[in-house]
């Protein structure tokens, strides 16, 4: 199985997307929820160098939010990145 991290709040409407796309496919993820976490949104921007989420990560690949992971999907790339990232 794939290493799936989100960045996510619970008042994201993106996040809520990005979190049925992955359980849709039956493929779990760890969710960091980042709603009352500063320190956690701190350590979000030294990762990503971004404020926005959704931030996902597949292995150590960053995705970027929703919206690219969608374009991954349709531009065929996200099912290999998928396999990489499950073979470790």
């Amino acid at each position: 199985m794939p290493n799936i991290t989100i960045y996510s709040t619970d008042w994201c409407p993106y996040c809520r997307s990005a979190k049925a796309f992955f359980d849709q496919r039956g493929l779990a993820y760890q969710e960091l929820d980042l709603t009352d976490d500063d320190a956690g949104r701190v350590a979000l921007v030294a990762r990503t160098g971004r404020t926005s989420v959704p931030q996902i990560f597949i292995g150590e690949h960053h995705v970027g939010g929703y919206d690219d992971l969608r374009a991954l999907d349709r531009a065929g790339g996200l099912k290999p990145l998928l396999e990489k990232a499950a073979q470790g």
